[in-house]
């Protein structure tokens, strides 16, 4: 049997107002295709399927597209899919009694009954060619405070007071599980930062559960084979690969772009469970100008003369921009702004940074009384202290036009 385990779509998120529709819709297709040509039994989505939690009209309808398309390429292909701290719990979980005939199973929420946990709504059959079942997905979304017992929200004891709950809830579910399934493979999903993991920035929200930002791996019982993690953005395996986030589908933010972003196929054979990462293109270029260090306008001017395309206007390359001031900040930004306008490439981001001061750094200059100044002397100590050089004419003539007004 294999699976392939993915997550942090982020279907319907933007980036400095460009709509990244287009390219969700060449990785869901290539994800497809993926799922055809490597003959995956088993897809397992850990969460952050969309971007909001309310999601448009058209990010729904790539999502269920999307859907189709994998059962059309793999007519008996189980799908499991638990919820993010992003997604629309209750939205993603509206269509189960649909979609779950067509072997697609959603889990937004924590789902308890007579005051426990409902292991059977959590736990996924995996049918096998005899149609019996050959492994389990015990599918955990996002969880919250509220889906965890005997928490103390002390400020001594907080963290430790979840850990142990978060411990106790996935060893109570597990145990349940175990007992009804055997000594047959068991997966779980979630959606949490696991201690250990690489963080990055952007659109990777520090989720807590009460206090607590991260919690050990060894959360997770040694009963489950494989455990398809969601939230972090980086690939990477906790546990000696027991524990493994896959990653995002593409760069969302600027520090996403040094990842290998793919999926991760698992080979079952019994209750030993191979993980190996996948590459899948990344569908238009995410760039940093310059790739390291502070650029200036006509290093800019440079880099983009050179970039050539002639990709769709939202296939274009996303272009993060570290610019260094030249000049007041404002200028220097609208310049940069001009440029980027000309190029074939949409502005994911510009960020200005200040020369370094000639000053020492954090030095405070001494107290001067009103009376020993006047404000145009004050003016340029300021200027100077927020752009990095002194004013120029025009700025002092804009001050003092300004002061005349008053």
């Amino acid at each position: 049997m294999r699976a392939l385990h993915t997550a942090d779509w982020h279907i319907g998120q933007t980036l400095n107002g460009w709509s990244r529709e287009a390219e969700h819709e060449v990785f869901l297709n290539a994800l497809a295709e993926l799922l055809e040509t490597e003959e995956i039994d088993l897809l397992l989505v850990a969460g952050d399927v969309f971007d909001t939690t309310n999601p448009s009209g058209e990010s729904q309808r790539l999502f269920y597209r999307a859907l189709a398309a994998f059962k059309q390429r793999r007519p008996n292909l189980t799908v499991v899919i638990s919820g993010g701290n992003h997604d629309p719990a209750l939205r993603l979980e509206a269509p189960g009694d649909l979609i779950e005939a067509f072997d697609i199973h959603t889990i937004g929420t924590t789902r308890r009954k007579n005051g426990a946990v409902d292991v059977d709504a959590h736990l996924v059959p995996v049918p096998g060619p005899d149609g019996e079942p050959a492994a389990f997905v015990l599918a955990i979304p996002f969880l919250r405070a509220a889906d965890l017992t005997g928490i103390s929200f002390s400020a001594d004891d907080q963290d430790r007071s979840i850990i142990e709950a978060a411990r106790r809830f996935h060893a109570e579910l597990t145990d349940a599980a175990a007992a009804r399934i055997g000594d047959l493979p068991l997966i779980a999903t979630g959606h949490l930062h696991c201690a250990g993991g690489l963080e990055s920035e952007g659109v990777e929200r520090r989720i807590l559960i009460g206090g607590a930002h991260a919690v050990p791996p060894d959360i997770f019982p040694e009963r489950l084979d494989y455990v398809a993690l969601g939230h972090l953005h980086g690939p990477q395996s906790l546990a000696k690969g027991r524990v493994r986030y896959s990653g995002s589908c593409f760069p969302l933010s600027a520090s996403e772009i040094r990842y290998r972003h793919g999926v991760t196929i698992l080979d079952i054979d019994g209750r030993t469970i191979t993980a190996t990462h996948r590459d899948i293109p990344w569908p238009a270029p995410v760039l940093r100008l310059p790739e390291t260090g502070t650029i200036d306008l006509a290093g800019l001017e440079e880099a983009l003369a050179r970039i050539e395309t002639d990709a769709p206007v939202d296939l274009r390359p996303l272009v993060y921009v570290e610019l260094v001031a030249e000049d007041a900040p404002t200028v220097v930004l609208g310049k940069a702004e001009a440029l980027l306008r000309e190029a074939p490439v949409r502005t994911a981001g510009v960020r200005i940074h200040l020369p370094e001061a000639k000053a020492e750094a954090g030095a405070t200059p001494p107290a001067v009384p009103l009376s020993d100044t006047d404000p145009e002397t004050l003016f340029s100590a300021a200027f100077e202290t927020q752009n990095g050089f002194a004013p120029e004419a025009r700025h002092l003539a804009a001050f003092r036009d300004a002061v005349g007004e008053v």
